[in-house]
Parts: C-alpha cells; sequence; structure tokens
C-alpha cells in the first residue's frame, strides 16, 4: 500500500534491494557447488614416497625388500616358538620363550618405527624462495665478479660455513632449490633432501637419517641379539633330541629347527656386522655418508678433525641415542591453506530498475545501502500532477555520482526552456535558473551527492516555492 506517484516504486526498489542481499538471483543456479575437502601436505608431496594412513605412515616406493625383511623375521620366530620353544621349555627353562618374546615385540617395534617414519626430510623452496634465493646468488656473485650485468652465469653450488673451527661447505640442491644444511645429502631413491643423512636401507624400506637413526640402531642391535638367541636354542634343540634318538631322527622330528638354523646362520654374519659398524659411527658421532666418503679424521690433532665429535665416546652415544627428537618439518598430515581471494573490483553503476544482477548484489552488499534508508519523498508530489522529485525516486543516500552516459537535466538551457522567467510571468514568484534548487539526480556533471544536498532539496520542496501554475506550465512545457 502506497500514497503518492513517486513513494510505490521507491518500496519496489527498496524490496528489491533486500531480496537481492538475502536469496540467490534467478540466474545463479539453486543447487550450490559443494566446496572441496582441503587436501592435505601429503597429497601433493613432491617426493617419490607412498603415505597410508592419512599421511601418517611414509615410506619410500621401493618396498620390497622391506617386505622380504618381515617375513624372514616373522616365518623364523614363529617357526621357533612353535616348535622349539615347546621342548626348551619343558625340558630347559620357560624363560626361554619369554626372552624371546621380548626380543621380538622390541625387533618388530623398532623396525616398524624405522619404515614407517620421517627421516629427516627437509621441504622444498617454495617459487618465492627460490626465486628470492636466486637473485641472492646472482647480487653475490656479481659483486664477486665486479660486474652487474653480463651473460648467465649458473648460481655457485657451495657455501662455506665455521662449525667447531672447521670449514664446512654446504652444497645447493637444484632439486629442492636450497643450501643443504651441514651433513644433509639429497637421497636419489626418495628425491629428498635428508638431515643428517646416514644412508638409504631399502631392507628397512626407508633412508635412515637424523629422526629415525636411533630406532635403525636398536632395531639392528635387538635383531643380532634375536638372530643369535634363536641359532643358539635350535641347535640346542637338536643336540638335545639327538641324544636321545640320534642325530638323522632329530632332524627328522624337527625339519623346522633345520630351516630356522639355515636362515639364522647365514644372516647372522652381516647382522652381527652391521651393528658393529654402526656402533663405531655412533661412538665417534659420524654417518655411513661421512665415513664412506672420508671426510672426518677421528684424530682431533689433524686438519680434517670431525667438527661434530664431543671428544668422548660416551658422549657421542648419549646424543645419538639419548638426545631429544627434533619434530619433522613437513608437517604431511598438515592442510593446504587456500589462496587468499582477491577483493572484487570496485564499480560505479547505481543500483536502478533494470539493474543487471552484479549491480544489485553491489548494492546489496554496501554498507551504506544496508544502513541508510531510502528516501521516499511523500511530502512531495502534488496529487494527480507530475513531479521533478519522482525521476529521484531511486536514490538512496551514499549513493556515488550517476555516470556521465545516464540522462543529464542539468544544463542551463534545459532549465530555461522548462522554467519561465520573470519578466515574461510577472506576478508568480518564479526563481531563475541559477537560484532554482537542482533536485539530487540533476546535479551538475563532477558535482557529488551529499547528504546535506539531499536534506536542502527536501526543505525548499516543501515549502510554498513551486505553486501549482508553476507546475502546470512545467507540464504544458514539456508536453510540447
Amino acid at each position: 500500500m502506497t500514497s503518492g506517484g513517486g513513494s510505490g516504486p521507491m518500496k519496489d526498489c527498496e524490496y528489491s534491494q533486500i531480496s537481492t542481499h538475502s536469496s540467490s538471483s534467478p540466474m545463479e543456479s539453486p543447487h550450490k557447488k559443494k566446496k572441496a575437502a582441503p587436501k592435505r601436505k601429503w597429497e601433493v608431496f613432491p617426493g617419490r614416497n607412498k603415505f597410508c594412513c592419512n599421511g601418517r605412515i611414509m615410506m619410500a616406493r621401493q618396498t620390497g625388500v622391506f617386505y622380504l625383511t618381515l617375513v624372514l623375521i616373522l616365518v623364523t620366530s614363529g617357526l621357533f616358538f612353535a616348535f622349539d620353544c615347546p621342548y626348551l621349555s619343558e625340558k630347559i627353562t620357560p624363560a626361554i620363550p619369554a626372552i624371546g618374546g621380548i626380543l621380538f615385540f622390541f625387533v618388530m617395534g623398532t623396525l616398524l618405527r624405522t619404515s614407517f617414519s620421517d627421516p629427516g626430510v627437509l621441504p622444498r623452496a617454495t617459487p618465492d624462495e627460490a626465486a628470492d634465493l636466486e637473485r641472492q646468488i646472482g647480487n653475490t656473485e656479481d659483486i664477486a665478479n665486479g660486474s652487474s650485468s653480463g651473460g648467465y652465469r649458473p648460481p655457485p653450488r657451495t657455501k662455506e660455513v665455521i662449525i667447531n673451527g672447521q670449514t664446512v661447505k654446504l652444497k645447493y640442491c637444484f632439486t629442492c632449490k636450497i643450501f643443504r644444511p651441514p651433513r644433509a645429502s639429497h637421497c636419489s631413491l626418495c628425491d629428498n633432501c635428508v638431515e643428517r643423512f646416514d644412508h638409504h636401507c631399502p631392507w628397512v624400506g626407508n633412508c635412515v637419517g637424523k629422526r629415525n637413526y636411533r630406532f635403525f640402531y636398536m632395531f639392528i642391535l635387538s635383531l643380532s641379539f634375536l638372530t643369535v638367541f634363536i641359532f643358539a636354542f635350535v641347535i640346542t634343540h637338536v643336540i638335545l633330541r639327538s641324544q636321545q634318538a640320534g642325530f638323522l631322527n632329530a632332524l627328522k622330528d624337527s625339519p623346522a629347527s633345520v630351516l630356522e638354523a639355515v636362515v639364522c646362520f647365514f644372516s647372522v654374519w652381516s647382522i652381527v656386522g652391521l651393528s658393529g659398524f654402526h656402533t663405531y659411527l655412533i661412538s665417534s658421532n659420524q654417518t655411513t655418508n661421512e665415513d664412506i666418503k672420508g671426510s672426518w679424521s677421528n684424530k682431533r690433532g689433524k686438519e680434517n678433525y670431525n667438527p661434530y665429535s664431543y671428544g668422548n665416546i660416551f658422549t657421542n652415544c648419549c646424543a645419538a641415542l639419548c638426545g631429544p627428537i627434533s619434530p619433522s618439518l613437513i608437517d604431511r598430515r598438515g592442510f593446504i591453506q587456500p589462496d587468499t581471494p582477491q577483493p572484487a573490483a570496485p564499480s560505479n553503476g547505481i543500483t536502478m530498475y533494470g539493474a543487471t544482477q552484479s549491480q544489485s548484489n553491489m548494492a546489496a552488499a554496501t554498507p551504506l545501502l544496508q544502513s541508510e534508508p531510502s528516501i521516499a519523498s511523500e511530502e512531495l508530489p502534488l496529487s494527480g500532477k507530475t513531479t521533478i522529485g519522482a525521476p529521484c525516486a531511486t536514490l538512496t543516500l551514499g549513493q556515488p555520482t550517476p555516470p556521465s552516459s545516464m540522462p543529464n537535466l542539468t544544463s542551463e538551457t534545459g532549465l530555461t526552456d522548462m522554467i519561465p522567467l520573470k519578466e515574461e510571468h510577472e506576478g508568480h514568484q518564479f526563481l531563475t535558473p541559477e537560484e532554482a534548487p537542482s533536485p539530487p539526480g540533476m546535479l551538475p556533471a563532477g558535482s557529488p551527492i551529499t547528504h546535506s544536498h539531499t536534506l536542502h532539496v527536501l526543505s525548499l520542496a516543501s515549502q510554498d516555492s513551486l505553486h501549482e501554475d508553476s507546475v502546470r506550465g512545467l507540464v504544458k512545457l514539456s508536453s510540447v
């Protein structure tokens, strides 16, 4: 229900703005697209690794030898507990299967911990970080060469740092786009830079580095004890049976013991030897990679002494086995942060009848249009008469100046044609074009519409400055 000709369209305009803000447009699909679930970092990890259990398990892609290791341990231990332990617990002591079970679970725990954990992978540089590093490398090289321009020069591969008085070279990794920290190296199988890289072990299906080296050492050490334990008591089992029924009959009565003895005999030498080698490395605080390359000497007085050694075997062992485990740097289970949305380009359009959807959305989202009341000049129009304020009904407080492409009724010639001068109509109080106020939609081009302008127009229009005769004259002129 509206009163007057100008207030009805204004109410419709207000309703259109509210409905645009609160409901979807007919042009839009009624079914909104479901937002894609955020990806975790392990799903887009650039290295050659495979992940399980939603990124909790991290391994190398070549895991065939790891499964062989798992089968050998499970089969050998299973045969021992099934065929040897019952006889040994009866003839010797029940402590044999108990000790064997403790060793077995310790071996399996350390093996899985070594195989399924992050060895200390270093995150690769982002494109911005890589570009910044290349600029730094280029500037350093230009300064070193005494020139700021020239042809392309490859970035230097090394930097030098001082560690405990020893010069250590940091190599640049062209794959990861970083200068590797001391003792780090790039694994060609996993395609990752690993901190304190020791070696890539196919038997555990993973690299051995800073974060899993202690578990690897405890695995091979406990496996050595388990292998020796099983081999010793298998031989004891065979000897006890051969004393009762002969050697050949003992082998026939317990064929599983023969298989266990063969597997343990050929594996014990390599496992025990590997354990001794890594015990030496831990006592001198070296890695397999450094020992093979001959990077350091154990003698402190030589030029290439080991800067990482504490000079004491006990301290070196405690640092390698009892120190805190550093957190993973790749955060493989973290979510990928979405890009920050760019703000929409500002538009100078106004909300009006027949406005486009983008303009309506902008008007609905503009705080001024939502907070400021619309001007429905219900006191201006006269019943049955055309008023000047009618075309301005769609303007609201805080709106920008209409574009120049809209019809402009503010030129002096237009006003002088529509409004007669004083001399032609004496007895009537007409206003000259200079004295006549301009409605909000008819201001001169370039003059901003402000709140004071609007209130001034309303106050002037509410007075009897324009009589009915002048309005009739305007209507006649406009009809001509």
